[in-house]
C-alpha cells in the first residue's frame, strides 16, 4: 500500500495509540472529532442538503467503547441499518493514490484543508472503493455502492463503500 495512504489511515489510529500510553480507567477516551470543521474562509462551498444521501449526521453519531487498549465505534441502530445495503454518500475526495482517476480514495464530510490534516475523525469519512476510476475533483461528489458498517478494521476506519459507481 502506497506509503501515504498507510499515513493517513494510520493517523485514524491516533486515539488507540494515545490510550495505550496510560491506563484506559485513568483516562477520558475521545468520541472522535465529529464531522470536521468546514471553516468559513474555505473557498468550497458546505454540502448541500440532499434527501437521496446519508447524512453525515447519521455516521458521525456513532460512540466509541475501549476494548484491550483500544478505541472501538459502538454503533447505533441507525449506522447499522445501512450495513450491507446500496448507499450514496456525499463529500469530498481525499486521494489515496497519485493521479487523475482515482479507484481507491476516502470521502469525507468537509473538504481538506492541508494536505497533512485529517478534516475529522473516522466517523467522518468513508473509505470508497469504485468499479470503474472517478475523476479527482475539489467539489463534492456523490458515489453510490455497498455499504458496510467496520466493527473493528485494523487501519481505524468506521465505513467502507464497495464496488461504487459515481453519481451526478
Amino acid at each position: 500500500m502506497h506509503r501515504f495512504v498507510i499515513t493517513i489511515l494510520g493517523a485514524l489510529t491516533l486515539g488507540s495509540a494515545l490510550a495505550q500510553t496510560q491506563p484506559l480507567g485513568s483516562i477520558d477516551l475521545p468520541a472522535g472529532t465529529g464531522a470536521g470543521y468546514h471553516s468559513p474562509s474555505s473557498p468550497f462551498a458546505p454540502l448541500a442538503e440532499r434527501a437521496d444521501v446519508v447524512p453525515w449526521s447519521v455516521l458521525t453519531a456513532v460512540k466509541t467503547r475501549a476494548e484491550k487498549n483500544r478505541i472501538l465505534p459502538h454503533f447505533g441502530l441507525a449506522q447499522l441499518a445501512l450495513h450491507q445495503k446500496t448507499q450514496r454518500v456525499q463529500g469530498f475526495m481525499m486521494p489515496l493514490e497519485p493521479g487523475e482517476r482515482q479507484k481507491h480514495f476516502l470521502i469525507s464530510s468537509v473538504p481538506l484543508t492541508c494536505s497533512f490534516c485529517l478534516p475529522g475523525g473516522p466517523e467522518s469519512m468513508v473509505e470508497v472503493k469504485t468499479k470503474t476510476p472517478v475523476k479527482y475533483s475539489m467539489e463534492p461528489v456523490v458515489v453510490e455502492g455497498t455499504f458496510a458498517v467496520l466493527n473493528d478494521d485494523p487501519y481505524g476506519l468506521y465505513y467502507r463503500m464497495v464496488d461504487a459507481t459515481s453519481v451526478k
